[in-house]
This record gives C-alpha cells, structure tokens and sequence, in this order.
C-alpha cells in the first residue's frame, strides 16, 4: 500500500507542471479575456472595468454575422479539402519502402519550419502578376497575357492548405502506418479492385482518423490570420483580421476580446457536435 501510495503521489507530481502552465498559460489569459469582454470602453481607445453587454449585442451586427460565417465556410471548406488530398497521399506513404517513406516525412516535417508570413509572400508572389505563374503560361504561349490571382477566395485557401497539410499528415501517419495490411490484401484477393479496396475497406477504417484530421485542420484554419490578411481582399478576411483590427487598430479591446471569445465558443461546439456524431456512428456500427 505505501509503494502505491508512493507511486500516485509522484504522479501527481509530474501532473502538477504541466497543469500548472495550462492554468498560467490558457486559463488565466482566458479569465482576462472574458473579464475584458464585458469592460465599457472610452472614446479615444481607453476602456474601464464595468459590467456592459455592448460589446456583445455587437455580435449581432450584420457585419459580423456575415464574416463569422464566411469564417466557419472557410475553415469547413479547408477542412475537406485537405483531408481530400492529405489522406490518399498519407495512405500511399504507408504502403512505400521505408526509405522513401523517412525521406518524404522528413520533406514534410520541412515545411513545418516555414511561417505564415513565408508561405502567405510566397503564393503572393507566385500568384501575382508580376512575377507568378501566369508568366510561365504566357511564356509557353497558354495565355495571351500574365493575370493576378491574388488577392482572392482560392489564393486564401490555397495558403492555408499549404500551412494545414503537413500538420494533416502527420495527424494521420501513425494510425494508417498501423493499418492491418492483411485486411487489404483479402479484399484484393476476393476480387475488389486497388480503387474499390481503397474506398470500401480503408476509407471506412480510418474514418476516425480522417475526422481527426479534418477537426486539426478546422480548427487551425479557423483561427488564421495572416494568410486571409496577405492573400485576401477585405471581403475575404476572416473573423481573426477584425479581432486584430479592433484591437491594434481600432484600440477596442472589449469587442476584440468579445469577438475572440465567441470564435472560441463556436470552434468548440463545432468539435463537440462533430465528435459526437462520430460516436453514435461508431457505437450505431458497433
């Protein structure tokens, strides 16, 4: 009993640190930013601590509603997308020879190291008129003259397919890499085809996998910044450019920290409803 006793105090022990810095680090930012919310703010960029709901009846405003719903398109949309094309690519990675398989995460892992700024420049530049890819085209004789494709909807979502990919893949990795080959095999030898075997066999193993990566990239996706900032107009600049915007700009802290909270309120029912439309898949399956 004194063994044990010993073994659960040491690991409450290491528990300790790493809720210590959640406490520190998430939930008391957290507190701070849902006191600010309510805070009354002074003409010429001060606010006071008050108990007002202004900040929040500015939620409803039309302005908002419309861009937090651009938002969750937004995010929904890049979600599928890359889970559209993260996921064969992952599951074809599983089925190579080890050495290609370390070389090709290891290009992965690469990307990692490139931030927003890099990727959202870059796809600027090479989506530009200047200097993009139109040129090329031009050059080949494809086109008449070079054209801008950014600022626009498809530059924004092919930056953050760019910043949410490597994340995706790595997300499914593991559990594909664990697959049972011999249930793929059996199929294949019953008759179904490499296409068929994928979409019937696979494709229904790894749904958990695949709405994992769907919820990592929702989730990153929806709380972007600079991606919407460098490579969108106004029209396309998600809710995360207007929290920047009220609070650097505008000096609105108590809207900004209204805005943020509501972003996180609507991820988080967004993943809860997810998730438990997966469990009652599975236990419906089960």
């Amino acid at each position: 009993m004194s063994e044990r006793r010993a073994a659960d105090a040491r690991a409450w022990v290491v528990l300790a640190y790493p809720v210590a810095m959640l406490g520190v680090f998430f939930l008391g930012p957290f507190l701070i930013m849902l006191a600010a919310s309510f805070y009354r703010r002074i003409p010429g960029g001060f606010y006071e601590p008050a108990f007002v709901l202004d900040n929040w009846k500015q939620l409803l405003s039309e302005l908002f509603v419309d861009r937090a719903l651009f938002s969750l398109r937004v995010s929904l949309l890049a979600g599928w997308l890359a889970v559209l094309v993260a996921f064969p690519f992952t599951y074809a990675l599983t089925t190579m020879p080890r050495r290609r398989q370390v070389a090709l995460l290891v290009l992965v892992l690469s990307s990692l190291s490139l931030s927003e700024v890099i990727v959202g420049f870059s796809w600027s530049v090479l989506l530009g008129r200047a200097a993009g890819i139109s040129n090329i085209l031009v050059w080949l004789g494809l086109m008449d003259e070079a054209e801008a494709y950014a600022p626009g909807f498809w530059a924004v979502m092919l930056g953050l397919l760019s910043i949410a990919f490597p994340y995706c893949v790595l997300t499914m990795y593991p559990p594909l890499s664990r697959l049972d080959r011999e249930v793929t095999e059996a199929a294949q030898m019953l008759g179904a085809s490499p296409w068929r075997t994928f979409w019937t066999v696979v494709v229904p193993i790894a749904r958990p996998t695949i709405v994992a990566g769907f919820l990592l990239v929702f989730v990153f996706t929806l709380g972007s910044y600079l991606i919407s900032a460098i490579l969108g107009r106004p029209e396309h600049w998600t809710v995360s450019v207007f929290i920047s915007d009220q609070a650097s700009f505008n000096a609105n802290v108590p809207f900004a920290a209204a805005m943020a909270l509501f972003l996180t309120i609507v991820s988080l029912a967004i993943v809860g409803a997810v998730l438990w439309f997966e469990r009652r898949a599975a236990a419906r399956e089960g």
